[in-house]
């Protein structure tokens, strides 16, 4: 297939070119600037100028091409509200371009928030009011002529390049001098490589059912203390929990996050596409993936 990528060039979709050209597919990356243009270029990949706010420009793209993989995000959660109204046109704009041709369209989603306090599974629908929302637009399409599915990834998607919430708190811990969990840190946050969630984005491109709900999750849940003991041995710094009612003050925009549990599952996932995660975890990854550098 040629495939319109967009974030090309960012964390997740810079491991997914890789992945579908030697599944023998082409890519056609969306590159916002000069810098991205080239970037693509030298990775192989045709350039498609635009941006998220651009919706003629992405709709051509989808138009030009056999599939649709959407990955770009404006991570600026400060704006989270305006930024998930865009990423919603965006959807629109592509899947509108993909009506009645049965072309797969593979948006990107997440898990956390999906089920607080218990396992959530590709079985769960997004709750009105949480982070994804947007991307259940595109599961609309599947009875419009698209072949519309959601990779719903977890909060932690880590490897080389990581600039999330992991390092994140990798850089709070630095400033504050101890690295800090909430509670007793039982809480607990899903993972995955990005290798293994490029993968699952060529897997679902290729093979996903019209609507299909996918979790790119690998572990189901590490517990926060384990993640913030990783970070102090890491730095050589403190370990130590925190009151919730402390937590926006130590963390952050990010305290309100850390606090919860959000275990997901990826059992119909693996069942449907075969996927299996093979790369590093994610404590393994932090301790030997050059996080601490």
């Amino acid at each position: 297939m040629r495939v319109f990528l967009t974030g090309a060039t960012g964390f997740i979709g810079s491991a997914i070119v890789p992945e579908l050209l030697g599944a023998g597919h082409r890519v056609l990356g969306l590159a916002r600037t000069d810098a991205a243009a080239q970037a693509l270029a030298r990775a192989g990949v045709e350039a498609h100028r635009g941006e998220l706010t651009d919706t003629d420009s992405l709709a051509a793209g989808a138009r030009a091409c056999d599939g649709v993989i959407h990955t770009a995000f404006i991570h600026d959660f400060s704006q989270y509200a305006a930024n998930a109204q865009i990423d919603r046109l965006a959807l629109e704009a592509m899947a509108e371009a993909l009506e009645g041709t049965d072309k797969p369209l593979v948006a990107a989603s997440g898990t956390l928030m999906l089920a607080p306090d218990r396992t959530a599974t590709e079985e769960d629908r997004v709750p009105p009011g949480s982070f994804g929302r947007m991307s259940e637009v595109v599961l609309e399409f599947a009875g419009r002529g698209v072949r519309s599915s959601v990779v719903r990834l977890s909060p932690t998607v880590h490897g080389r390049g990581d600039k999330g919430f992991v390092p994140q708190l990798i850089d709070i811990a630095r400033r504050t001098g101890f690295a800090a969990f909430v509670g007793d840190g039982a809480n607990r946050w899903p993972a995955v490589h990005r290798l293994d969630a490029a993968r699952l984005f060529r897997l679902a491109l290729e093979d996903a059912a019209p609507g299909a709900r996918l979790h790119g999750v690998a572990e189901e849940g590490i517990a926060m203390r384990e993640i913030a003991q990783t970070i102090g041995d890491g730095l050589g710094l403190p370990v130590r929990g925190i009151d919730a009612d402390a937590a926006f003050a130590h963390f952050g925009w990010m305290g309100m996050l850390a606090g919860i549990d959000g275990p997901a599952s990826s059992v119909l996932t693996r069942e449907t596409l075969g996927w299996r995660p093979r790369e590093a975890g994610l404590l393994a990854d932090m301790r030997d993936g050059g996080y601490f550098g």
